[in-house]
C-alpha cells in the first residue's frame, strides 16, 4: 500500500511536466474582403485553380488537371522558389475550392501540413471573398527558431492572404 501511494505521488509530481511537453498547435488564419462587383465577376477571376495571376506574389502558375479533384499547380515566386499545391475540393456552383500545399521549403513559407479554402459569396450587389487556412509552424519540434515559430507562420500566411485579396479587389474593381 505504501509503495502504491509513493508511486501515485511520484506520478502526480510528473504530471505538470508531461502537460508542458507538447508539440506545436494547429494555427488558423481567416481573411475576408468586400469587393464592389457581383460574385460571378469575382469568381471569373479566381475560380480557376490553375490561374493565380491575380496574386502579386506569384510570377508563374503551372499545373495539370484543370479544376478536377487531385489537380496540381506549381506557383513560382519572384525569387524562383516554388510552392506545389493539390486541389482537394472544387465547387463552381458554390464558388469555393479547397487545396493543400504538397511541397514547399519552410524557408520560403514557414508552414507544414497546410490546407486552405477560398470562397466567394454574395453581399447584395457586392461580393465577399473569404480565404482561410490551417497549418502547423515550419518547425515541428518544441522550441522553434523565431523564423519557424507559430508567430512567423501566422504572419506569413496573413500577409499572403491580405496581399492577394487586396490585389484581387483592385483587379476586379478596375474591370480586369
Amino acid at each position: 500500500m505504501l509503495k502504491r501511494m509513493a508511486l501515485a505521488i511520484l506520478l502526480l509530481g510528473l504530471a505538470p511536466t508531461l502537460t508542458v511537453a507538447h508539440g506545436p498547435t494547429r494555427q488558423k488564419v481567416t481573411e475576408t474582403i468586400e469587393i464592389n462587383a457581383p460574385p460571378e465577376k469575382v469568381w471569373a477571376v479566381i475560380g480557376n485553380f490553375q490561374d493565380m495571376s491575380w496574386h502579386p506574389a506569384f510570377t508563374k502558375t503551372e499545373g495539370t488537371g484543370a479544376n478536377d479533384q487531385g489537380a496540381t499547380r506549381k506557383l513560382t515566386l519572384a525569387s524562383g522558389a516554388t510552392i506545389d499545391e493539390v486541389l482537394t475540393v472544387f465547387n463552381a456552383e458554390g464558388r469555393t475550392y479547397s487545396y493543400e500545399i504538397s511541397k514547399v521549403d519552410v524557408k520560403v513559407v514557414p508552414v507544414t501540413n497546410y490546407s486552405s479554402r477560398i470562397s466567394v459569396t454574395s453581399a447584395g450587389d457586392k461580393s465577399t471573398v473569404e480565404w482561410r487556412g490551417a497549418f502547423y509552424r515550419g518547425y515541428v519540434n518544441n522550441d522553434p527558431p523565431p523564423e519557424l515559430s507559430d508567430e512567423a507562420a501566422v504572419k506569413a500566411i496573413t500577409g499572403v492572404y491580405k496581399d492577394g485579396l487586396a490585389a484581387l479587389k483592385k483587379k476586379v474593381e478596375a474591370g480586369g
